[in-house]
């Protein structure tokens, strides 16, 4: 398992207090967390996250400060393309930006719980299994490939048999009333569209746990450390998510890179599996004589490998175009969706996000302007979100 019983309790107060102190001094008070705000709690977080891994250099081993540090910057990663499903829900839902505190805190929570029960069951997997390498090497290979074909985020949908049948079978209201979960409707007690987002963010945790549980058990088979690489990274989410809302459309490559990530650790999986290989059918159960890839390697890969396309979505001249083009289209549909915020000053500044969008499609070269206005329904939806505005004035 890695570590002491006495380090399994200590972390796991310390994650639940840094989760009630979140809630207590961030998200029971409804208010639109701002960018200083946002920016305090991430490095808050990320330091923490920091110092553990010192702590595991001081305390354990190089290697093991290593193979934390790895295990965090992958799962931080993947949390990252985690926000992006969840800002479609948002979207798709119409969830006032008073309420998604609450919402994202919720996600968190149960992704942590979700995912330890992935780490255990991983675990006793490897354990029990000779050919859980194999597995989650191959599984590994097929979401890589998956990632290099990502779909475009507008016809992403939060719409899914769990939400449908949730929507049949739960009475719930179509409105918001800022972030409370009950409302009082015709005399009648009734739920408001917010628990309906829980469930579709927690039904995407889940899927994301089938990625990242096996990304970082190829890193390291220290339970200990994959479940606080995983906690860590999941910890500062909430804030992350208000930090860099406006960039999230601008990491277009993102995906690219999450994929790359993911193929290497999978083949790096397929290739420690060869090496210790007993199944018969491999090579007549003996072990394959196979280069091995060390945790140090992969570090490097997983940093270069961010950077790389980090730099190409914000500098490179297509990226740029897809993404405020994704930005424009974002703005335009919060500013016409009435039930998504009706709080005046935040209109004004779903507006002000959406002018600022449009400065900088005029500010693309000539080729890539001609391009966006030849979007003949992205042309008529900002149309529309400016005839509303002058209405709203």
């Amino acid at each position: 398992m890695g570590g002491s019983g006495l380090d399994w309790i200590l972390t796991i107060v310390v994650i639940a207090a840094l989760m009630v102190f979140d809630y207590v001094f961030h998200v029971r008070q409804t208010h639109v967390p701002t960018l200083r705000e946002s920016a305090l709690s991430s490095a808050l977080y990320i330091g923490i996250a920091v110092l553990f891994g010192a702590g595991v250099v001081i305390f354990g081993s190089a290697n093991m400060g290593i193979e934390y540090f790895a295990g965090y910057l992958s799962n931080e990663a993947l949390s990252v393309d985690n926000l992006f499903v969840f800002l479609v829900i948002v979207s798709s839902f119409g969830v006032p930006r008073v309420a998604q505190q609450k919402v994202l805190l919720f996600g968190i929570a149960f992704a942590l719980v979700a995912r330890t029960g992935f780490i255990l069951l991983g675990a006793a997997f490897i354990e029990n299994f000779n050919s859980a390498f194999y597995v989650f090497g191959l599984t590994l290979l097929v979401l890589a490939g998956n990632l290099a074909k990502p779909a475009d985020a507008e016809r992403r949908s939060a719409d899914s048999l769990v939400i449908r049948l949730a929507s049949r079978f739960l009475r719930t209201s179509q409105n918001y009333d800022g972030d409370r979960l009950f409302i009082t409707e015709n005399g009648n007690r009734v739920m408001t569209p917010l628990v309906l987002v829980m469930i579709a963010v927690g039904g995407s945790d889940v899927l994301f746990a089938f990625d990242s549980v096996p990304a970082v058990f190829g890193l390291t088979q220290n339970v200990y450390l994959v479940f606080t690489a995983t906690a860590f990274s999941l910890l500062g989410l909430r804030q992350l998510y208000f930090l860099i809302d406006n960039l999230l459309d601008r990491l277009i490559y993102l995906s690219y890179g999450l994929a790359t990530i993911l193929g290497f650790i999978g083949v790096k999986l397929m290739l420690e599996a060869l090496h210790d290989n007993n199944i018969p059918i491999i090579n007549h159960g003996r072990p394959v004589p196979v280069v091995e890839i060390s945790t140090k390697a992969s570090l490097t890969v997983i940093v270069v490998v961010l950077l790389i396309t980090t730099a190409a979505s914000l500098f490179w001249v297509r990226g740029r175009r897809q993404n405020v083009v994704a930005r424009a289209r974002r703005h335009a549909l919060e500013y016409l969706d009435l039930h998504y915020e009706t709080d005046p000053a935040e209109r004004e500044k779903i507006f002000a996000a959406l002018l600022a969008a449009e400065r900088e499609i005029d500010s693309l070269p000539t080729k890539q302007r001609t391009q966006i206005s030849q979007e003949e329904e992205l042309g008529a939806l900002l149309r529309r979100a400016h005839d509303a505005h002058e209405a709203y004035g």
